[in-house]
């Protein structure tokens, strides 16, 4: 069954996991088959609670773009260097491709050979030494029958076409030789006496009662092949190993993680038509023709808590998203046919799936409903925040039981949990949190952090407006500002960008703002803090 991913948005914070975790919990109970992802690091808030409910962090999902994994690539297209090179050429013409792979008895990957250089050895070669396995002659002369002792055949080709008592005469036969079509019988036993290598009868030439005698008796290989002398002479020299033909040094491979749209860039610019897929243990595992790149399967995705691309894992317009379940704006997030969309108007995305549940009639144990009352606790500040419902409200008091958890202690325990910034740059703090937002052809970039005390921002006041300027000149952000939240006090302190200050005074209407400016009662990042500024920037 197709494996779903499940996942938050890219600063995960304890909503978007615990919603991400306890979604995929949820479908996995309705038969499919999900796994909850996370895009970055989790932050402390989220580890508390994962820790408290024995819950392991989920993986780390880097991107979703196509890979080649997901192409549908000639898996186990190869050829062992010790197969011939007419067998070679045969797999190549029956699979209709214009090279192969070649690996050794374990499957490493040696090297590519194309047609092309298989032509050329056919043509311009002109070796009689032959070095190859036994079977490989056979194959390649098509016997009828043979009398095999030796498993290599190692020697000189010799074509017999001079009178016996020319040959005794001015050729010494050794076990190096190799006789092809010596079907007169004074030769033939000259040369099964001479004890040869191999002896290659044509026309289909059977060996006497005594010539088969003498065969084993001396050891001598024998095969009997329908071809005449020409054509024998002409191709026995393919019989030899394809790792012998001379090949190009090297060969452009790609593993099976590598992205789709880096392969086609580097075949656009190389121009060739197939290349090998060797893992990064150095196995082969086939090929991909550039006529296959369009066929490929791409990932599938159930985005929680989010709904915006900017906000998603990286390379989104290359996956399959098959539903969305969130509870803020409707974003720029669009698909290819219709999706599951479920979006309400409540504090915690938690609060969306919890409802999710009762329409199946699925119970939650203990641990999910914990998780997923800490996703409420955290986004609704302990359910003080504006953009608390009825329903978290009352999603909370049944999970609260489910957990036996009191809410109001653990909700404490839980916030204080997140507020520390101990061991965290400047840049790490703002990045802890941060969204960015679209406002006609503008950009605004807000970030929240909580806290028990504004005094250790206090202090580093300037360092923060700082970053802020420096972030909004390098990323051409309009409006860039950080929300210091007092979560005892449900009030909130700004710092922001020397350039976005006039539009920050238009947003809350203040004649005069400056950092640290405290605003008394505001918490709630989606109700009283980014719809303000994008309706200031909007209308620019």
């Amino acid at each position: 069954m197709e494996k779903i991913l499940v996942i938050g948005h890219k600063k995960p914070d304890t909503d978007s996991v615990c919603g991400a975790i306890a979604l995929s919990y949820l479908k996995n109970q309705m038969g499919l088959n999900t796994e909850p992802r996370i895009l970055s690091e989790i932050n402390s808030e989220t580890l508390f609670v994962l820790n408290k409910f024995k819950m392991p962090i989920p993986k780390y999902l880097n991107d979703v773009k196509v890979q080649l994994k997901d192409v549908k690539y000639k898996k186990n297209f190869y050829i062992n260097e010790d197969e011939s090179i007419f067998n070679t050429y045969n797999y190549i013409s029956e699979k209709e491709i214009t090279g192969i792979p070649i690996v050794d008895d374990k499957k490493y990957f040696l090297g590519y050979v194309s047609l092309k250089e298989i032509a050329r050895e056919l043509i311009v070669s002109s070796s009689n030494e032959i070095n190859t396995s036994f079977d490989n002659i056979a194959s390649t002369l098509c016997a009828s029958k043979v009398y095999k002792f030796d498993e290599d055949i190692i020697g000189k080709a010799i074509t017999i076409t001079i009178p016996y008592r020319m040959l005794i005469n001015t050729i010494k036969l050794s076990n190096e030789s190799i006789i092809i079509g010596c079907n007169r019988s004074l030769i033939l036993n000259h040369a099964l006496k001479s004890k040869v290598k191999l002896i290659i009868l044509i026309n289909n030439k059977q060996l006497t009662e005594e010539e088969e005698r003498l065969a084993k008796e001396n050891k001598v290989n024998v095969i009997i092949t329908p071809f005449d002398t020409f054509r024998v002479t002409k191709i026995i020299s393919l019989s030899n190993p394809i790792k012998t033909i001379q090949r190009a040094t090297s060969a452009i491979c790609f593993e099976p993680n590598d992205y789709l749209t880096d392969f086609i860039e580097i075949s656009n610019k190389y121009k060739h038509t197939n290349y090998p897929i060797v893992n990064s243990k150095g196995i082969c595992e086939g090929m991909l023709r550039v006529i296959d790149t369009h066929e490929f399967t791409r990932k599938s995705l159930i985005l929680v808590d989010h709904n915006e691309s900017n906000q998603s894992v990286d390379g989104l317009n290359e996956a399959n998203i098959l539903e969305i379940v969130d509870h803020h704006n409707i974003g720029n997030i669009s698909t290819s046919g219709p999706i599951n969309f479920r979006n309400m108007t409540v504090g915690s995305v938690n609060t969306v799936i919890y409802y999710l549940f009762m329409e199946q009639s699925l119970n939650i144990p203990k641990n999910i409903a914990g998780i997923m009352l800490s996703g409420i606790i955290s986004d609704t500040l302990l359910l003080a925040s504006p953009t608390t419902t009825i329903h978290d409200k009352l999603a909370a008091e049944k999970l609260a039981k489910i957990a036996k958890i009191e809410i109001n202690k653990y909700g404490l325990e839980l916030l204080k949990s997140g507020v520390s910034i101990k061991g965290m740059s400047i840049q790490d703090v703002i990045n802890k949190d941060f969204k960015t937002y679209i406002a006609g052809d503008n950009k605004v970039g807000v970030a929240q952090v909580f806290t028990t005390s504004f005094d250790e921002y206090k202090f580093k006041m300037k360092e923060y407006v700082d970053e802020l300027n420096k972030i909004s000149t390098n990323n051409n952000y309009k409006v860039v500002c950080l929300f210091v939240t007092d979560i005892l006090n449900n009030n909130s302190y700004i710092l922001f960008n020397e350039s976005g200050k006039k539009y920050i005074e238009d947003a809350y209407n203040i004649d005069e703002i400056t950092e640290g400016y405290l605003f008394e009662g505001v918490v709630s990042r989606k109700k009283q803090m980014v719809p303000l500024i994008i309706d200031v920037i909007e209308k620019l």
